[in-house]
């Protein structure tokens, strides 16, 4: 009988170490992800706000949803940090000082609730600056010379579409992490 615990827990902890070394690597990958991503968009956010005359009220929407998406970022970072921290909890010795499942659980979907709140406020705000830019586009007279401002497409609308980008790419990572790692221990048993 003893055997069979003891086999018991030598199978379980394997699947464990797995799962932490995993939800460590991870985590790790997707701070930095999160983090480089999140200071270009930044940048590129505080040179379009400081450089921007407002001319066209949808570019402004944009930006002003696109700081939001932002600030979900900044959550992103953290939590993605909080990911190593929870794993090296998961790798102590002692069963007791370890965290559950469920609230392994509860810190992923967490951070799947923050990364599609953020995707989505990006996509909208993304979806926004580009219609703005091709009315822009489109509402312009093809080869004559356009004296009037509302009509300019400017290097700031453009910068704003990449930073926005940017933010949409840490969103979609930081959601294809927790949905990888929320599949793997809800299938799993650790």
């Amino acid at each position: 009988m003893d055997e069979l615990v003891e086999s018991t827990n030598n199978n379980q902890l394997p699947n464990k170490q797995k799962f932490a070394r995993t939800l460590y690597t991870l985590g790790r990958i997707s701070y930095w992800i999160h983090l480089v991503l999140g200071v270009i968009s930044g940048l590129t956010l505080l040179l379009v706000v400081f450089s921007r005359n407002a001319t066209n009220s949808g570019t402004g929407i944009g930006i002003f949803i696109a700081m939001f998406s932002f600030l979900a970022l900044c959550f992103g970072v953290y939590w993605a940090w909080r990911y190593s921290r929870l794993a090296k909890k998961l790798q102590r010795v002692d069963p007791e000082t370890q965290p559950s499942r469920i609230e392994i659980i509860q810190v992923l979907r967490i951070g799947l609730l923050a990364s599609f709140g953020g995707l989505m406020l990006a996509l909208i705000a993304t979806e926004i600056s580009l219609v703005s830019l091709v009315a822009n586009a489109i509402a312009r007279p093809q080869g004559l010379a356009v004296f009037e401002r509302e009509h300019i497409i400017t290097v700031a609308d453009l910068l704003l579409v990449l930073a926005q980008v940017n933010i949409l790419g840490a969103h979609f990572f930081g959601s294809a992490n927790c949905l990888g790692l929320l599949s793997w221990i809800l299938r799993a048993e650790i």
